[in-house]
């Protein structure tokens, strides 16, 4: 990888230094609450560690889309509430995220302790990689500390632009983490079964195509396999298809099939004939007009869980259904309890599928949850992110 570790920043020493930490601290907020606190939580080990070694800890996150304006209802103020019970010691707030209040506050930061910004994305200049927004950030630090995987695909100020100005930089523990079990599907022990699941085909069409000189064995379901099976001239219904994405998808199955790469799509579906959480549903092999497929069926998911145990490696982003319906449930919890049980390197890319996990009891059965799905997606297709690069470029 060659980038500095987190032990390397703290072995040449961090105490009584400014130590900028850009984490992905965006989780959902209601009323003044932190709801689900799984992204705190994964960057707590990264914060401990210097902590310890008595840095003065900036910390940093987005929440949500505020497009570049002031939304108290995007503040990060929640987040420092909880984190300061997760860590067990209070977390100073800061109610912008540069300025001269922010570099006074930091200034008085006490080694050992812990000062949180408020939302970068306040100022549209972040997500342009502003080169004076950045510079405002890096005097806040004297040594960078990425560990927001889940931001590390976007090019942005304080994971991009601001990372040359400060002295010494390097990656946190969660980034590293998650780096090691990616690495392990870009070299997979096999068979190796790329799983992708969600709503659009162009969604995770180039991961896709960058599977296909990859895997083994590739499922396709969720709402994109209906895309792949008109393009193969199977009914369809009134499922929804991207029209424009049919050529396409019938080049990624001659592609897979050049390569001899397992391409299986659902047999069976679980099919309404409306888009509702109460609509009357049915199970069928042939999806008749104006039903459209909500979930995969139960051969389709007996088909593909002994496909699943058959293999060392699995990667898998994006659910079968609507899952959170339980009508539609069936075939993306069928798939999480299979992959539950298997001994295969598991690797959950993210987002609706870690969601899904979460939902059905099962997140900590599998080897990896990731904590950023978009990020996992191109890191897969690349090999490469740009905050990774970034941090490449100061070794």
């Amino acid at each position: 990888m060659a980038v500095a570790t987190l032990d390397d920043l703290i072995a040449h020493g961090v105490a009584g230094q400014r130590v900028f930490v850009r984490a992905d601290l965006n989780v959902p907020t209601k009323d003044g609450k932190v709801g689900d606190d799984t992204r705190i939580r994964a960057t707590l080990p990264t914060l401990r560690k210097l902590l310890d070694a008595g840095a003065r800890v900036v910390l940093a996150s987005h929440l949500g889309r505020p497009k570049g304006q002031v939304d108290p209802k995007y503040s990060l103020a929640p987040v420092a509430e909880r984190l300061g019970k997760l860590l067990g010691t209070p977390v100073a707030f800061a109610p912008e995220s540069i300025g001269a209040e922010t570099e006074s506050s930091v200034a008085n930061l006490a080694e050992g302790s812990v000062l949180l910004l408020e939302n970068l994305r306040f100022h549209a200049e972040e997500e342009k990689n502003d080169p004076g927004f950045a510079a405002s950030l890096a005097a806040l630090a004297d040594v960078y500390v990425n560990d927001a995987f889940g931001t590390a695909h976007r090019a942005h100020a304080s994971t991009v632009g601001m990372v040359s100005l400060v002295q010494e930089a390097g990656a946190g523990d969660l980034l590293v983490a998650e780096l090691a079990h990616l690495r392990r599907v870009l070299k997979p022990a096999r068979p190796f079964l790329c799983l992708l699941g969600g709503a659009k085909v162009s969604d995770k069409l180039s991961v896709l195509a960058a599977m296909v000189k990859r895997a083994d064995v590739v499922c396709v379901g969720g709402a994109m396999a209906y895309t792949f099976l008109a393009a193969q001239g199977v009914p369809v219904g009134a499922s929804k298809i991207e029209a424009d994405k049919l050529d396409l998808a019938k080049q990624l199955l001659e592609k897979c099939k050049s390569r001899a790469v397992r391409v299986h799509l659902p047999v069976d579906h679980v099919v309404a004939d409306r888009f509702a959480e109460d609509a009357s549903h049915e199970t069928v092999d042939e999806i008749p007009d104006g039903k459209l497929g909500l979930d995969i069926g139960p051969k389709t998911l007996r088909a593909w869980g002994t496909v699943l145990s058959t293999c060392k490696t699995i990667f898998w982003n994006g659910p079968m259904g609507v899952f959170e319906w339980d009508a539609f449930a069936g075939g993306t919890r069928g798939l999480a309890e299979a992959l539950a049980a298997t001994d295969a390197h598991t690797i959950v890319g993210g987002g609706d599928s870690a969601a899904a996990l979460a939902k059905f009891g099962l997140a900590d059965r599998v080897t990896h949850v990731s904590t950023g799905g978009g990020a996992s997606l191109e890191y897969l297709e690349h090999g490469d992110l740009p905050g990774l690069a970034a941090l490449r470029r100061k070794v």
